[in-house]
């Protein structure tokens, strides 16, 4: 008999660590896949961890026919900045990989016989406004504004919201019997992340937390956008509650497939500001890329999240300043032994 289980995809990354303390502290039973093995602090906590990748049908298969999943948390992707070097990598994990998931978790639905719900972390990415004038002049932005990515990354994350969106309601519309809604596909459009426990690999938006990491280890950090740069942010903790909280949330509340989250939405200045206040050895520099700039340009400087605080409550914990005396530099103070 199959043991009723959670998935966790990319369940080496930053999302991951938490929402697999998180989840273990729950009692759920918990199966991981990622490309490489887990942490062994981290694997003490789940049930059964694959080492493979999700393009790998094969291994979904194996998973399929040993555990009864339920919930999925679909968080293997490649980010922003790596997808741009290699976008034909980038479509094959994040684009089909994430067919391989629905079509697993549509699988999972029929064999057990109710909806398994399919946690999705998209981004802002997926938004695309034409010019820093235009960045300027909106105000914030809400889910179906703007939604003309510039980049890979981006292109594939709000593709797979549409893919997300088809499983959930029409899927195979055309069929005798119709299938939809085997997978209950629920998404969250992610704000720049900073986390205080893992250090950022590949986001364009990491300038935030690689500036915070770099002065607690006492290195000189060179910032790639320019002190006025503003994108919305998110503290790790506040991203795992709202994954967690989303994943319980009735189903006959949520209005959309998709929501914007949102926290805080200061400039890169601000945050150095505080920064060197707290390290005041900080070697902080501006070296501003152009094309990372015009990327994150690209991005929203605020989202509206009304729908997803009226549809199931999401409410963040830490604005601006709380996120920074409450969480990040105790946390990382104790982490880097200060």
């Amino acid at each position: 008999m199959r043991t009723s289980s959670v998935l966790v995809t990319g369940a080496n990354g930053e999302i991951g660590h938490g929402l697999i303390t998180r989840l273990a502290a729950s009692g759920r039973p918990i199966v991981t896949i990622d490309i490489a093995p887990l942490e062994p602090a981290l694997a003490r906590l789940v049930r059964r961890e694959f080492t493979g990748s999700i393009t790998d049908t094969a291994l979904l298969e194996r998973v399929l026919s040993e555990f009864e999943i339920d919930l999925v948390f679909h968080l293997a992707a490649l980010l922003s900045t790596r997808s741009e070097f290699t976008p034909m990598t980038a479509h094959e994990v994040n684009v089909e990989g994430t067919l391989n998931l629905l079509e697993f978790a549509h699988h999972e639905g029929e064999s057990h016989g109710r909806p398994v719900v399919f946690l999705y972390p998209s981004s802002i990415a997926a938004y695309g406004l034409p010019d820093l004038e235009t960045k300027t002049r909106v105000h914030r932005v809400r889910e179906d504004e703007w939604n003309t990515p510039t980049t890979m990354y981006g292109c594939n994350k709000l593709y797979c919201e549409h893919l997300g969106r088809y499983y959930a309601k029409h899927y195979k519309q055309l069929a005798a019997d119709s299938t939809a809604g085997r997978v209950d596909f629920r998404c969250v459009r992610f704000p720049g992340l900073i986390s205080a426990v893992t250090v950022p690999s590949g986001g364009t938006s990491d300038y935030a937390p690689e500036m915070i990491h770099a002065a607690a280890r006492g290195e000189p950090y060179a910032c790639f956008v320019r002190p006025d740069t503003r994108i919305p942010l998110m503290t790790m903790p506040d991203a795992i509650d709202a994954l967690v909280r989303l994943a319980s949330g009735p189903r006959e509340r949520l209005t959309r497939t998709a929501y914007n989250l949102a926290a805080f939405s200061p400039t890169a200045e601000q945050i150095c500001d505080v920064v060197q206040k707290t390290f005041p050895r900080a070697a902080i520099t501006w070296q501003v890329d152009p094309k990372r700039q015009r990327i994150v340009d690209s991005w929203p400087a605020e989202v509206d999240d009304t729908t997803a605080r009226r549809d199931w409550g999401f409410a963040p914990r830490y604005d601006f300043k709380a996120a920074f005396d409450d969480y990040l530099i105790p946390t990382i103070r104790e982490r880097y032994s200060l």
